[in-house]
């Protein structure tokens, strides 16, 4: 569509690395600003979760509803996509949820919290990016593959792969879901920027399936249909860093530079920038652990708590939503046994 309008004489996989820049430092910007992060809502301090946990539903709630929108008037087209595969890998989902839960817990932070912290001068972030994604690449091409690949072939075949194929199941959720956030708004009363952040940050994830699938789609050299995450466009970017000459830069890679952009940029305004490191050796080995954690289970749970809690939950896949489950309960087990990190300059 996009792509006969805006006549660059840009092929598409070059105006879809644009487009992931553009959109990655919107959700930088907003991120940065807001804290945003599922961590804080389940485990930060007990005085922000409720004022976390109601800026992440108006981001779900906008993302849901947002989606069903974009879907209603044609500028969304997932068909065939694995998040709305009947076909459950749900053993795979689970067991990734849960570690990638400990993992956000344990390194106080989810993926994308720790990129956006990352470019505000948080060495702790960009250690724990680096781990997570050698991690995540080896779990997806590498030594790991054949753990993820028989966890993976644990499934089960449901009737439907998203609500949304029920009768009234997209209208429904979206109700749903707009009066538990204004419900959430009302009790624990978040700042009127970071209720704004959040809807930015949900539409985010709309915006990135709309333009993948049908905005910036190229019949002739179609791309992999995909949103805002950050487990595999993490391993993408590592791999392009390393071997760019041989492998094309994606949406993905794009979207990382521009969360980062965005967040520099944020930080920078707001008089944020500060440099951050480990303090002790027993704290690098609990972050690096959590790293790992969240590599492996970002890629067997199919995303991160953006990836499949956002962009996933957002198409109401019954695979991102059994993620998003699975990740809090892994979040909520870890923080329930102490294990929680204790450094305040990594919230």
């Amino acid at each position: 569509m996009l792509l006969e309008i805006l006549d660059w004489g840009l092929d598409a996989r070059t105006m879809q690395v644009i487009f992931g820049l553009v959109i990655g430092a919107v959700f930088g910007i907003a991120a940065q600003v807001s804290r945003f992060c599922l961590r804080r809502a389940i485990a930060g301090e007990s005085e922000e979760r409720g004022s976390a946990g109601a800026t992440w539903m108006v981001a779900l709630a906008s993302a849901i509803i947002g989606f069903f929108l974009a879907s209603r008037w044609g500028y969304v087209d997932l068909g065939g996509h694995r998040y709305l595969d009947p076909e459950l890998p749900f053993l795979a989902i689970i067991l990734g949820g849960v570690a990638f839960g400990a993992g956000m817990v344990l390194t106080r932070g989810c993926a994308s919290r720790l990129t956006v912290l990352s470019a505000t001068g948080n060495l702790r972030a960009v250690t724990v990016l680096i781990i997570f994604a050698v991690v995540a690449h080896a779990t997806l091409k590498g030594v790991l593959a054949p753990l993820r690949v028989a966890l993976g072939s644990v499934s089960t075949t449901l009737s439907f792969g998203s609500f949304s194929e029920l009768p009234m199941g997209a209208p429904a959720a979206s109700a749903v879901m707009a009066v538990l956030a204004i419900y959430l708004i009302h009790r624990f009363k978040p700042s009127w920027r970071d209720i704004v952040s959040g809807v930015i940050i949900g539409l985010v994830p709309v915006l990135g399936w709309a333009t993948t699938s049908v905005l910036l789609f190229d019949e002739f050299e179609p791309l992999a249909v995909q949103s805002v995450a950050f487990t595999l466009p993490w391993s993408d970017t590592l791999f392009w860093t390393i071997a760019s000459t041989s492998i094309p830069a994606g949406f993905g890679t794009g979207l990382v530079g521009g969360v980062l952009f965005g967040s520099f940029l944020s930080a920078a305004v707001r008089g944020e920038l500060k440099l951050v490191g480990f303090e002790a050796a027993p704290q690098f080995l609990r972050y690096a652990a959590g790293a790992g954690l969240m590599g492996a289970g970002g890629v067997l749970a199919g995303g991160c708590t953006v990836g499949a809690g956002l962009s996933g939950s957002a198409t109401l896949s019954v695979a991102g939503l059994l993620a998003l489950a699975s990740i809090v309960a892994g979040a909520l087990l870890t923080a329930r046994l102490g294990l929680r990190a204790r450094h305040p300059l990594v919230a």
